[in-house]
């Protein structure tokens, strides 16, 4: 029988593609600037953009680690190896704590980091003596058993110790404020009349052999990954992948991932060429006539690119972008680009004495200012300048831009239609039950639904704004409201006061919420039901504090930008295909194999595309409708029953009932 299937398997096309399984997470860590490195052996372990990888020098391998393989969590500060215990201690920011053998082993010690302590309980520091690992923490020392992987015991010593060193029978740790205080190992360390303060001092710095004897070769390797861990602000334009930090603080390049290579735009030169400082993009948008051309935003103007490469820097000197106060040039805040189908660019100045929007085109730039825009008040010396968090500029498939004011001097929507140069602000936040919705700081993103009802995200929680509203001039925005199904006819609004950064809406319609805190929500199309919900704890996502939210649309991989790096996790949703036909719906894996367990997707489906799949003869063995574009069968008939070798059929039908294409799986038991 499974000869059979082979020969069959030559006229299946699609199984000739690659796929990922639904339900998969990947990491997407940078291991760019490296910063510790231990020599265990023949292997390097090193630490780099506080991620880890390993490297074999006899056979050049590059292993790296991160949540997906093993390690418990994320944003490593330490590492040290323990050469008689044989594993590697792994000090993460939170005091949590991983030991990691040569061979990908990882065995977490998670006592500290559960430990409920008054006061801090960071760990500064590390060292190795024998079998155990002191750790130096903001309360005193923990002595780590590495061969039992067990914290023994833990020396509560009333000041914070940023460095331990074993002399001897003498153990010393130094203080943050640089005294030293000591003990003699015989004695019983718990005690803290055990210590005493000396003059002796020993020396704390760390050894940097395996740094200096390696670090030239280790700059020579290629882990892969992205410059930087950075990824506030992201897009995803015709197949690729653009980030940038959004922020104002980290001089740090623009990233792009296109079929999983990124390609890293120049940073190095650019301050010396504009003469202020690079600090990295806030955002940016592509031009709609060429992928390669793309201009960002940035604390001190706006920057150029062409195919990865600065060209061009626009300030107060060539463009009518404005500083806040006039006269400083490092604080000319361009805080939204966004280009329209024709080619013009819109810029939005915040903070700006007499600035607020700027439309550039033909080479020309123009001021196009609104009073709605211009309500920043909170210094008598800079009066009415233009708001401060002009952000996050769209335009919806009405053709109607929309941004809004991220700040908590004045939280703000705002509709702008660029061929009439009519503007409307959204200024307060009634509900269809006439009540307020408090918003403490700003609101954070703008987006829109399948149903084209605009959503915007907020420190109140998320918010619609229905396109009949729009229509009809309205401002009553629509919490929605979720049925408790207790028996009583009480509901809660969605995700009400939960600080919102971030919407983003997949093939189906189902809506993706990004949390400042409380990770992310995946809520379903009519917003009725909470189908996930992905946090540290839960999933491997790597951070609760989520920044940015985007998804493929043809592969229906959503994206986590959060403040410890982007991840990503494969959704069982695309983007609906206008038509079905024999080259465009494949499925995958193609063939099943004896071994695998997942999921087997169908892409390229219509929305709402009834499915049928068939036994050879004919007979009906399971049935549903895609979920946008795509559709999950788990290889088991209608009785929940695994079916038996051979080739399944693929029948589709439009939601109208209109005959589609088939397509062919086989399956080996």
């Amino acid at each position: 029988m499974k000869k059979i299937i082979v020969a069959l398997l030559l006229s299946i096309v699609n199984c000739q593609w690659a796929f990922s399984q639904i339900g998969t997470w990947r990491n997407h860590l940078a291991y760019h600037d490296v910063q510790q490195i231990q020599a265990a052996g023949n292997e390097l372990f090193v630490m780099a953009s506080n991620g880890l990888y390993q490297y074999n020098k006899a056979d050049q391998s590059i292993y790296t680690y991160d949540k997906t393989k093993g390690l418990s969590d994320t944003y490593i500060t330490n590492i040290r190896w323990c050469q008689q215990a044989h594993r590697l201690v792994v000090i993460y920011d939170n005091s949590n704590i991983d030991l990691v053998e040569t061979s990908g082993k990882v065995i977490n010690i998670s006592d500290i980091y559960t430990m409920s302590i008054t006061g801090g309980k960071n760990i500064h520091n590390v060292y190795c003596n024998g079998v155990y690992a002191y750790l130096a923490t903001e309360y005193g020392v923990s002595k780590v058993n590495v061969r039992n992987a067990e914290v023994t015991e833990s020396y509560l010593l009333g000041f914070a110790v940023n460095a331990v060193v074993i002399e001897g029978n003498n153990i010393f740790v130094r203080a943050t404020n640089n005294t030293v205080y000591t003990a003699n190992m015989s004695k019983n360390l718990i005690d803290p009349s055990s210590w005493q303060q000396t003059t002796v001092f020993p020396s704390f710095d760390e050894d940097l052999t395996d740094y200096n004897a390696n670090i030239d070769l280790v700059k020579t390797l290629q882990p892969g990954g992205p410059n930087h861990n950075h990824f506030g602000y992201m897009k995803f334009i015709h197949g690729k992948l653009y980030a940038c930090n959004d922020d104002y603080v980290h001089s740090v390049p623009i990233q792009v991932l296109q079929k999983g290579q990124w390609n890293i735009y120049q940073s190095e030169g650019i301050s010396e060429a504009t003469g202020v400082q690079f600090l990295g993009a806030s955002c940016f948008d592509v031009d709609p006539a060429n992928d390669n051309h793309l201009f960002a935003g940035s604390r001190n103007g706006l920057y150029e690119y062409l195919n990865g490469r600065f060209v061009k820097f626009y300030n107060d000197a060539n463009s009518p972008i404005e500083p806040f106060d006039g006269t400083s040039k490092e604080y000319e805040l361009t805080t939204g680009v966004q280009f329209e189908k024709d080619g013009t660019l819109w810029i939005l100045n915040s903070s700006a004495p007499s600035t607020s929007m700027i439309r550039y085109s033909g080479g020309t730039f123009t001021k196009v200012n609104h009073q709605e825009l211009m309500k920043l008040n909170t210094n008598p010396k800079l009066p009415n300048r233009s708001n401060a968090q002009l952000s996050r500029m769209f335009i919806d498939s009405q053709g109607t831009m929309w941004f809004v004011n991220n700040n908590w001097v004045l939280p703000a929507l705002y509709q702008y239609h660029s061929d009439t140069d009519a503007i409307k602000a959204y200024e307060t936040f009634a509900n269809q039950d006439a009540a307020t919705v408090y918003i403490s700081d700003g609101v954070r993103c703008v987006t829109e639904d399948a149903e084209h009802n605009i959503w915007i995200g907020t420190t109140g929680g998320p918010l619609m704004l229905q396109r009949s509203e729009i229509n009809q001039g309205g401002s009553t925005f629509t919490q929605v409201k979720v049925p408790r199904n207790d028996g009583t006819d009480l509901a809660d609004y969605l995700l009400t006061s939960i600080d919102t950064r971030c919407i983003a809406v997949d093939g189906a319609g189902r809506k993706w919420f990004a949390t400042n805190g409380q990770g992310v929500y995946l809520v379903s199309a009519d917003n009725m039901t909470q189908l996930q919900h992905f946090t540290t704890a839960t999933s491997p996502l790597l951070s609760d504090f989520v920044m940015s939210v985007v998804i493929d649309p043809q592969s229906g991989e959503v994206f986590f930008g959060t403040d410890k790096g982007l991840c990503s996790y494969i959704s069982d949703a695309t983007e609906p295909a206008s038509e079905m036909d024999k080259n465009s719906v494949w499925a995958y894996p193609n063939p099943v194999n004896p071994d695998y367990t997942g999921l087997i997707t169908v892409v390229g489906l219509t929305l709402n595309a009834d499915v049928k799949i068939l036994a050879s003869n004919g007979a009906l063995v399971y049935e549903g409708r895609s979920n946008g574009g795509t559709f999950t069968w788990n290889g088991c008939d209608r009785e929940g029953r695994r079916v038996a070798s051979g080739v399944y059929m693929v029948a589709t039908a439009t939601k109208d009932g209109e005959k589609g294409t088939v397509c062919k799986i086989a399956i080996i038991r």
